[in-house]
């Protein structure tokens, strides 16, 4: 992917959501939940803040992340589907 994201956002690549529940059930497309959880594929620098300074952001490239249900942009890069998002928009890393 030849793409960098400014300041504080991030190029998430989402998990794929279930296609069955723990109980055997299949779940059709039209009742699948989008997903909260993914994999962080680019960041850009930092945050710029009010002085003019760049923070360095939390994340990296690579981490597991949850992140709000209605988060981020969604994207189509390379026929491939990301969501674009704010660092503040991630609650949580994955270990």
């Amino acid at each position: 992917m030849n793409l960098t994201p400014l300041y504080d956002r991030v190029i998430v690549k989402s998990s794929a959501p279930d296609e069955v529940t723990k109980g055997g059930i299949i779940i059709p497309d039209t009742a699948k939940e989008k997903p909260m959880q993914g994999t962080i594929v680019a960041i850009g620098n930092g945050k710029l803040n009010d002085d003019g300074k760049i923070t360095p952001l939390q994340v990296k490239v690579g981490d597991n992340v949850i992140y709000g249900k209605y988060s981020g942009t969604e994207i189509t890069i390379e026929g491939e589907e990301f969501l674009m998002m704010r660092e503040s928009d991630i609650f949580a890393i994955v270990k």
